[in-house]
């Protein structure tokens, strides 16, 4: 599994409807499930973003397909990190 970072900020139609971001914080959730991803962990956020999500997803295209969903529903605008422990990181820079 894969770990995604996904920093959210708030359009204009999100902060509209700020008071359902909790309900749909869960559906985000189901949906992650179902396409086999994990939400590891959800921040309200205070600064230059809004929220981050923590994701585990079995590949980049699952990721992007949830990630793609979220940002499709007009609430939030995402931009998305592809992270790796820091193991992993030491096996890539020993490749170089």
């Amino acid at each position: 599994m894969g770990t995604f970072i996904a920093l959210l900020d708030y359009t204009d139609q999100g902060i509209r409807n700020i008071k359902n971001s909790p309900h749909r914080a869960d559906q985000f959730n189901a949906m992650a499930e179902k396409a086999g991803a994990r939400v590891v962990a959800q921040y309200w956020t205070i600064g230059s973003h809004d929220g981050v999500l923590i994701i585990e997803a079995p590949d980049d295209e699952t990721a992007a397909t949830i990630l793609l969903s979220l940002g499709a529903s007009g609430n939030v605008r995402t931009t998305t990190l592809r992270a790796y422990e820091w193991a992993d990181a030491q096996g890539l820079i020993e490749k170089q």
